[in-house]
């Protein structure tokens, strides 16, 4: 059986939201970020002709582009948008990937015995636009990564369907960083051979590209020949990362032990960072000397930011700790996770904090997850 795989994305997605508030956004560069010294989350087609991108600080947006309305990001918002839209496509397909807050794979395999894949994805989209109010683009193919460039290329409120005949044809054209594992590392060594177009990547011989970019020359080969097995994998909900301790001796010195919440807290978040992972759920979990155990969780906004998500998780730790007793053990864990290009919730964060987070990242990567960390925790 021929593997029919779709890939949605909803289109400038916190933009849409916004303009779902405020009917005047439309047609308007809009902005969505944080203040001056704070960096772009998110912007409007409008906002693109003249430069702006995501990820640059707002300042230099706003002289690309003065005319630009700038709206500070309400992820909650933006999160609760992000699960109607899971549970409208989730309801109508046998198999759901959620790639991210705003991008979804589907496996409609099969399903063309029943309704035609093309017109059942359209249908989809049509729904999630009717009860959602938010446009979305989507791509049919036979795989993964052929669906995620055809969404890209049919943008915005497109739907396009890239068959098996003209999967290379289709590809031959495009630029080598339209593939999704290309990066500007690689984009520039590939340059700097004069590998610019796919076509010319997938002619490439496999050890030369292995020789060059190492294991993943062959994966890269692959995908500029449009060969893609990758599973589409179902979401769940119960994804979860954790920590705990179990102290040597039980305490009931709470400076300790936030100190310890603090450590379990910036280990988790580089590791959701590290693996392009937002948790929209926390939970904080202790056990008493008696080995009596209580758990307090929430949901939040989707991030991985670690003063973020310390401030959530000792705010919990309060609630949980109802009784002067000592405590034995102490966890944490982040649920609900989706993979996520927004590592961190720029709606708060200026450039120096982003600056910082992608450094420690790095000395961590280098040198080892605890060779440097928080001085002293948030106090009350």
């Amino acid at each position: 059986m021929e593997r029919a795989i779709a890939h949605m994305d909803l289109d400038t997605f916190f933009v849409s939201c916004e303009r779902l508030r405020d009917s005047v956004l439309e047609n308007q560069p809009v902005i969505i970020g944080g203040g001056d010294r704070g960096v772009v989350a998110s912007c409007s087609y409008e906002a693109r002709k003249f430069g702006v991108r995501s990820a640059i600080p707002i300042r230099m947006a706003l002289r690309l582009c003065p005319e630009a309305q700038v709206i500070k990001g309400d992820m909650e918002y933006y999160s609760n948008m992000s699960h109607m839209v899971t549970e409208i496509i989730q309801e109508r397909v046998p198999v759901l990937e959620k790639a991210s807050v705003d991008e979804f794979y589907l496996d409609l395999s099969g399903m063309d015995k029943f309704f035609g894949c093309y017109q059942w994805t359209t249908e989809i989209a049509e729904a999630v636009t009717k009860q959602s109010g938010l446009p979305i683009s989507f791509a049919l193919s036979t795989n993964k990564t052929v669906s995620k460039i055809g969404t890209g290329e049919s943008k915005p409120t497109g739907r396009f369907e890239v068959k098996p005949d003209y999967i290379q044809p289709f590809l031959n054209p495009l630029s080598v960083k339209k593939i999704p594992m290309v990066g500007n590392v690689t984009f520039e060594l590939l340059s700097r051979l004069g590998v610019k177009k796919i076509e010319t990547l997938s002619k490439m011989p496999t050890d030369v590209l292995q020789q060059l970019i190492g294991k993943n020359g062959i994966e890269l080969w692959k995908k500029a020949n449009g060969i893609d097995n990758n599973p589409v994998i179902q979401y769940s909900e119960r994804k979860s990362i954790s920590t705990e301790t179990t102290f040597a001796e039980d305490t009931i010195d709470v400076q300790n032990i936030r100190s310890v919440l603090s450590r379990m807290v910036e280990q988790l978040c580089y590791q959701l960072r590290n693996e392009k992972w937002l948790t929209s759920t926390v939970s904080v979990r202790i056990r008493y000397a008696n080995f009596d155990t209580e758990t307090k969780q929430c949901k939040i906004p989707y991030t991985s930011a670690d003063h973020t998500l310390l401030k959530y998780v000792l705010e919990l730790f309060k609630k949980v700790y109802t009784r002067r007793m000592r405590i034995r053990l102490i966890g944490v864990k982040f649920t609900g996770l989706v993979h996520g290009n927004h590592q961190m919730d720029l709606f708060e964060d200026t450039e120096e904090l982003i600056s910082l987070y992608n450094a420690l990242d790095k000395i961590k990567d280098r040198f080892g997850t605890k060779s440097v960390g928080r001085a002293s925790v948030f106090l009350n």
